[in-house]
């Protein structure tokens, strides 16, 4: 796995290369300073995966992130510092493969990475939904969407026309995605193989044309299949 890794701070860009240069499976390729410098190392480098910062100077994470994603092959993870940064919903429309807290410790690092790198999505459960949740109650000017009838897919409300396409199997395997759960613990859930969740998974970005696991969060919060504060 060739990374990237770009943040505006040189020792926090120096302690990531320390943890991943240990890993045989992982090469660091190239550093970046600003979100600029990483859209143009990603172009040079073609990396694998980019690690990207959010607040940096000339261009900033999520816009970096759109350039890079819109480019080619190349995915990026976000780095967040949870108590600030409200805003990345933003970058799931980037294309952002998911989010990492930039706590974390060096083996949830390494673990996050390679769960990417293989084609999955990096959802650190209490950051995506607080950012999820934060957006919505923008686009709702505050209204408490965790009352009956808060969301457009609640079912004591109007039902999401976007969620017609799903069986009702498929629906509860979203909701549990949206908890934050893996194929695995889904699959204890709903006693079924993990083969199936995996299955039934797929028929979900599919049907309703979503790339990956982080949109479908996204959409289960916004249709009302999941309302704010479960899970």
């Amino acid at each position: 796995m060739r990374v990237l890794l770009a943040d505006d701070q040189k020792l926090v860009r120096t302690g990531f290369r320390l943890i991943l240069s240990v890993e045989p499976d992982i090469e660091v390729v190239g550093e970046a300073a600003d979100g600029r410098q990483a859209v143009e190392q990603a172009a040079r480098l073609q990396p694998d995966l980019v690690l990207m910062d959010v607040q940096m100077p000339v261009l900033d994470g999520i816009a970096a992130t759109r350039e890079i994603t819109a480019a080619g092959r190349t995915k990026v993870v976000i780095l967040t510092t949870f108590d600030r940064d409200d805003y990345l919903f933003d970058a799931l429309d980037a294309g952002a493969s998911g989010f990492m807290l930039k706590n974390a410790d060096a083996e949830a690092l390494v673990a996050g990475l390679r769960q990417v790198h293989e084609g999955y999505s990096l959802l650190a459960p209490e950051v995506t939904r607080r950012v999820i949740e934060s957006r919505l109650g923008s686009a709702t000017g505050g209204a408490d969407r965790s009352a009956p009838g808060g969301g457009s897919g609640d079912p004591e409300g109007d039902p999401d026309p976007r969620l017609e396409v799903l069986t009702a199997r498929e629906r509860e395997v979203a909701v549990q995605v949206a908890r934050g759960l893996s194929n695995a613990e889904i699959a204890a859930e709903l006693f079924v193989s993990e083969a199936t969740v995996k299955t039934h998974v797929s028929n979900c970005l599919s049907k309703l044309d979503l790339r990956d696991r982080v949109q479908l969060v996204a959409l289960a919060y916004e249709s009302g299949l999941i309302r704010a504060g479960e899970g």
